[in-house]
């Protein structure tokens, strides 16, 4: 049967921090140290990562929550991604939506900036845009709460938030005090379109807010109201000036409820989220409520570390993890589809998918330690599926970027089913696998056309990248076409067809591996691309997306010995990778994310973030077990640019948590986690249900990193990994470390 005709049938077939009121701190604090559970939000530092490359979100919210409540700079180029950097020094309000870590701005919606009235107010280049400076030094940051002073006004400034509210506090100087809303300068790409900023009485406002740049439409609604009469409401729909009478209470509260559908839903989020009719109280009482959410977040793992500073770069990892994705529809289930129409769900819809990123090691981790929300991800992918007819490839606020290359979405919603997660059936599951896989897009009609995609054809760069991340995505669903073949259901021959079409398909990564042992683009004909240089990382020039050819040569994890194959056998394969964490050269004008480098390891950019664990499989797992303590001692720190490349919505600090656990899932759709090197002596996985997973290294330390032997439940392992349902099933896994290499797992 024709490649063409196989697919026709296969679719056929599926059809707290001192600024808060001294009485709720200590309160609050009080009742932690009760509980022994104050060190969780104490180890965390939001501002490791805020310089260099991290791009991280600095400001107040809850775990996944819609609401990102914090500074904005006004600087709009790339390390302002997330709208704030350490050597940023000015701030031009508190805006309500953030990114953390990507690599492109966007949002900044509704941001206010407390101001004020009649006193000589700065303004950006004649702008009329009221900013101040900043100063660290009245700067604090924990989870859920952030506070600042502005040194030229004097103005005191305290931030926490609900999941889908964020709640202002200002402190101004007795008189007069205003806030500036304004709703025409976004982050980074986000370009103004239109606005309404209404008066619906002296207490309340309300409006929406649209732009486009990295989204083709995005739309925010919200409601806010304060616990002033608002004296003065002068300005437009695109800036408004807020006065309030400050003579008798200089303090200006505010509570902000956001909604991707309509005003109303924003009420409604408003009112389920806050409950005092002193908006003061309210504010504490929400900075309380966060404070727990993230504690209950960040204690999901539990860990006696080697040292105070590796336990904050654990804990602030786990923090950032819990950024995204961010949750995106309403208390009454309701949220703007990507067919920019509203849509229901019963289930809790996600936004923010950063999937090319995070199907490596955050999407994996979040199948160990957040158990309940994997359905809810899935539905959000399913769902996205019938709006957009694809699953998600790069998903921001219901909107599809397609930033990116490859089919990650496929990847994951892969690994999330045949982990036993979504409420869709097989058959739905795989159909919409199958067509997000065959859609004439993005360089996948020249894959099926020529079964490889020839850079003298396509009209874009980066076709190597493309196929080799085809290639994973097609495993994916040969994988769960095989599963479903295994359960004896098969009458039609469609799963088998499935199976066996994208099985081949998934190995077409062979194709562009010359003699050398390199990958290289390949031409129409099947000519190899000259001249060639595997050290060259031209961006957005190239066959090769964020990197080179030596960074791309690995890029095969969902079939590592069929790469060991391909590259000559074990011996060469070794020989090679040895090398490539040695071999030096130019790589050219390189993306800033091709940083962190040992030899050409970039541990600054996802493409490399499997190769370490790729020894354990070749049989040489000790040198797995150094590079992985190599990485985590000297890439990763506890300052400002204490994250390596950007932070990427939270892969950065997912491949740190599960390293630092001593398990990598290199396989990323229904993989084994193969063994590291833990930097933790202990450590307690919350896995949902009553159900916990402990590891013990009681012999680590700086020296002591090789693998002696591994016992899963007292008894001794003879394999480099463990599998997914023996991790959740419960249970104890004990490392026995060494400062020598030893013979555990290893393969001649």
């Amino acid at each position: 049967m024709k490649k063409s005709t196989i697919v026709l049938a296969i679719c056929a077939c599926l059809l707290a921090a001192a600024a808060v009121s001294v009485a709720t701190v200590k309160k609050v604090r009080t009742e932690q140290r009760k509980n022994g559970i104050n060190e969780y939000l104490s180890k965390v530092d939001p501002f490791i990562g805020s310089g260099g490359h991290g791009h991280v979100f600095v400001g107040a919210n809850t775990p996944r929550g819609m609401v990102m409540l914090g500074p904005q700079q006004p600087d709009t180029t790339w390390d302002w991604c997330s709208g704030y950097h350490w050597t940023g020094e000015k701030i031009i309000g508190y805006s309500h939506t953030h990114l953390s870590g990507t690599g492109i701005g966007e949002e900044g919606d509704f941001r206010f900036m407390p101001f004020i009235p009649g006193y000589e107010s700065r303004l950006e280049d004649g702008s009329n845009r009221i900013f101040d400076y900043t100063d660290h030094d009245k700067e604090i940051c924990t989870p859920g709460y952030y506070k600042a002073v502005l040194p030229e006004s004097g103005i005191k400034v305290e931030l926490t938030a609900t999941d889908h509210c964020g709640l202002h506090r200002y402190h101004f100087a007795k008189g007069r005090g205003g806030i500036a809303i304004d709703a025409r300068k976004g982050i980074g790409w986000d370009r103004y379109i239109s606005s309404e900023i209404k008066m619906e009485d002296e207490y309340t406002i309300s409006g929406y807010r649209r732009s486009y740049g990295w989204t083709k439409d995005h739309l925010w609604y919200f409601v806010a109201k304060f616990d002033h009469p608002i004296v003065e409401f002068n300005g437009d729909d695109k800036v408004r000036e807020l006065i309030f009478d400050t003579s008798d209470e200089n303090v200006v509260t505010a509570k902000v409820a956001l909604s991707a559908v309509s005003v109303e839903n924003a009420k409604l989020n408003m009112a389920q989220e806050t409950y005092r009719r002193n908006l003061s109280d309210d504010f504490d009482q929400a900075v309380g409520r966060s404070f727990d959410a993230w504690i209950a977040a960040l204690k999901k793992i539990r860990i006696e570390g080697l040292d105070e500073k590796q336990e904050k770069i654990f804990y602030t990892a786990m923090y950032h993890y819990n950024f995204h994705p961010r949750l995106f529809s309403d208390v009454n289930g309701d949220y703007r589809g990507a067919d920019f129409k509203n849509h229901h769900s019963d289930k809790t819809i996600y936004s923010i998918f950063s999937l090319w990123d995070t199907y490596r090691a955050a999407s994996p981790l979040m199948t160990l330690i957040d158990r309940d929300i994997c359905d809810d991800i899935a539905e959000s992918f399913m769902n996205i599926y019938k709006e957009q007819g694809k699953l998600p490839v790069w998903h921001l606020d219901g909107n599809e970027t397609d930033c990116m290359v490859g089919n990650p979405g496929v990847i994951i919603m892969g690994d999330l089913y045949l982990k036993g997660f979504s409420q869709a059936s097989a058959d739905e599951v795989l159909e919409a696998m199958v067509n997000s896989s065959m859609r004439d897009e993005r360089g996948m009609e020249l894959l099926k056309e020529y079964g490889y995609i020839p850079f003298d054809k396509s009209a874009e760069l980066e076709t190597v990248s493309k196929a080799l991340e085809f290639c994973i995505s097609d495993a994916a669903v040969a994988k769960l076409a095989e599963s479903l073949v295994a359960e004896g259901d098969d009458k039609s021959g469609c799963y088998s067809d499935a199976a066996e079409y994208f099985g081949e398909r998934s190995k077409s990564y062979k194709k562009y591996y010359d003699t050398d042992g390199f990958v290289k683009g390949l031409d129409s004909k099947g000519n190899f691309r000259a001249p060639f240089d595997p050290f060259m990382a031209l961006h957005q020039q190239s066959d090769f997306t964020e990197g080179n050819s030596w960074q791309y040569t690995w890029l095969v994890p969902h079939d590592v010995e069929g790469l060991i194959e391909t590259l000559g056998g074990r011996e060469k394969f070794i020989s090679k990778l040895d090398e490539f964490f040695v071999a030096e050269g130019d790589l050219g004008p390189a993306h800033n994310d091709v940083t962190g480098l040992i030899g050409q390891y970039a541990q600054g950019n996802e493409p490399s973030h499997h190769i370490i664990y790729m020894y354990d499989i070749a049989g040489q797992p000790y040198k797995c077990q150094k590079l992985v303590r190599t990485v985590m001692d000297s890439l990763y720190f506890d300052n400002h640019d204490g994250v390596c490349g950007n932070e990427d919505c939270g892969q950065m600090s997912s491949w740190y948590i599960l390293s630092a656990l001593g398990l990598y899932q290199i396989d990323p759709c229904d993989g084994d986690f193969y063994f590291g090197s833990p930097a933790v002596k202990e450590a307690v996985l919350d896995l949902g249900e009553g159900k916990s997973f402990t590891i013990l290294a009681p012999e680590n330390s700086k020296e002591n990193i090789y693998l002696k032997s591994v016992k899963l439940n007292g008894k001794e392992l003879d394999r480099c990994f463990i599998t997914y349902d023996e991790i959740v099933a419960g249970g104890t896994l004990e490392y026995e470390l060494g400062p020598v290499p030893t013979s555990f797992c290893v393969t001649r």
